[in-house]
């Protein structure tokens, strides 16, 4: 297969932040590697074009959100959709299943085969703002119908991430895994030095590299940290990343008097690297992570890791880690149970782990999601099979038939992400085909030749300025 242009969209990239950045960044690298034109669009301050090491960067002018530690959204629908014709991609790849989902739609009129990549759960995400198990499922389901209709098909990078859309019934999902430097991230990055820096010779060092922010709740460490010091145990805590939560977060260390340091956003790698390798344990409080690179990144580096049991990192940790459930509690007893090991074994088996996350592996199979060969080759990808949606089916219902009160609900969420008036969208929303909107899901998802100009459109229009910063918890963001 010759070169492909690969354009790929992703929206909530800023300079601190970091999965989804590293992601972009390897994969981007791995596709020009392998001999295809990949190029990169995202939002920033002001205008910007060049070439790096992960191919072309265009950078749009986009607003910041409010309350998010930095980010930005594409916004100006149509400056992107010029941008998009004048690019003439052969195939898109977007990280935003909110405001940038209108590109599934272009796409089909481009005849342009497209996926959309999923690196968070909607259900997680929406029961981090407070909603009920039940009503963040229900308004989950009839987003994700609509996210697996836009699109030829939908990456999820676990099988964790894989099951909200298998719960709909949606045949049109690949899952392709992410991955690590293996090279850079090393268990020889183990510092002394950085490490006395931080904790004493009788203390353990915990280390959290995160985004403070509401889904990954970070709270949860201190919290941990705080159970730790009560038993008797010796530990601090250092918390690499920054976002909205980190003032209330320092006050709230400082008012506990909890051993805890908050070094913002840390942009050298190596030191970050340096920092995850001299740790005794790390923590991944978010519930709704897909995969988690940072915790990923420690494991390469030597670190056990400690994660929620809530999120899609049983399935990266395995037996080299341990799991939790959601509060400081249950966290300070995983950490406690790690620490029984022998340090030798414990690190050994992290670091083992981790090897079977290289990048080389998930950038063939985003590669194979794409239709795209590896060194001439044509890779075919799999879709997941849509199995029945259980309870659904049990009832002797489509696994689409939702409510009105839960599309109406879902569509609420959405129009908020979007900027739009809820009323506004609740009509669109009511106006549409459910046959058209919600196909995919019963079984003829669209494939790469069929897929474009089958008609029928996703409910949304182009986003206006988004009016609630909440819409940065619904990123594609994988830390």
């Amino acid at each position: 297969m010759s070169a492909l242009r690969i354009v790929r969209l992703a929206n909530f990239v800023a300079p601190a932040s970091g999965g989804l950045r590293t992601a972009l960044r390897e994969l981007g690298k791995g596709f020009l590697a392998a001999g295809h034109e990949p190029v990169l669009v995202v939002p920033g301050e002001r205008y910007d074009d060049r070439d790096t090491e992960q191919g072309r960067v265009i950078t749009l002018p986009g607003p910041l959100l409010p309350g998010t530690g930095g980010y930005r959204v594409l916004t100006d629908k149509r400056r992107v959709a010029a941008l998009l014709e004048e690019l003439a991609p052969d195939r898109l790849e977007v990280s935003d299943r909110t405001t940038l989902r209108w590109t599934g739609r272009w796409a089909r009129r481009a005849r342009v085969p497209a996926v959309m990549v999923s690196h968070e759960t909607a259900d997680g995400v929406l029961r981090t703002w407070g909603l009920s198990e039940g009503m963040s499922r229900r308004a989950a389901d009839a987003l994700n119908a609509r996210t697996a209709h836009a699109y030829a098909r939908v990456v999820c990078t676990t099988e964790f991430a894989e099951r909200e859309f298998v719960r709909i019934g949606a045949t049109n999902v690949v899952r392709a895994p992410l991955g690590v430097d293996l090279t850079g991230r090393h268990p020889a990055l183990r510092d002394p030095g950085l490490r006395d820096l931080h904790a004493r010779v009788d203390q353990r060092l915990l280390v959290m590299c995160s985004r403070l922010s509401v889904e990954k709740r970070p709270g949860t460490a201190l919290d941990a940290l705080e159970a730790l010091l009560r038993r008797g145990e010796r530990a601090v805590l250092v918390v690499a990343g920054d976002g909205p939560l980190r003032g209330r977060l320092e006050q709230r260390a400082a008012e506990r008097g909890l051993p805890v340091t908050f070094l913002g956003h840390v942009a050298d790698r190596g030191l970050l690297g340096a920092l995850q390798a001299s740790a005794d344990v790390c923590l991944a409080p978010g519930p709704a992570e897909t995969f988690g690179l940072a915790a990923l990144e420690a494991m390469a580096c030597g670190t056990p890791v400690v994660a929620s049991a809530s999120s899609a990192l049983p399935e990266v940790v395995g037996a080299a880690g341990a799991t939790a459930a959601d509060h400081g509690e249950a966290f300070a007893d995983a950490v406690a149970m790690l620490l029984e090991r022998p340090e030798g074994e414990r690190r050994g088996a992290a670091r083992t782990r981790a090897e079977c996350f290289g990048w080389d592996a998930a950038v063939a199979g985003f590669l194979a999601a794409h239709d795209a060969g590896v060194g001439g080759e044509v890779p075919v990808a799999v879709p997941v099979p849509g199995p029945v949606a259980v309870e659904a089916r049990v009832r002797g219902e489509s696994p689409v038939a939702v409510e009105p009160r839960v599309r109406e609900s879902a569509v609420a969420v959405e129009s908020s992400v979007r900027g739009d008036v809820p009323v506004r969208a609740e009509h669109s929303a009511r106006a549409e085909s459910p046959v058209r909107a919600e196909s995919p899901v019963r079984g003829d998802a669209p494939g790469r030749g069929d897929a474009v100009g089958r008609g029928g459109s996703p409910v949304g229009t182009a986003a206006s300025v988004p009016s609630v910063s909440r819409v940065g918890a619904l990123r594609e963001g994988v830390s």
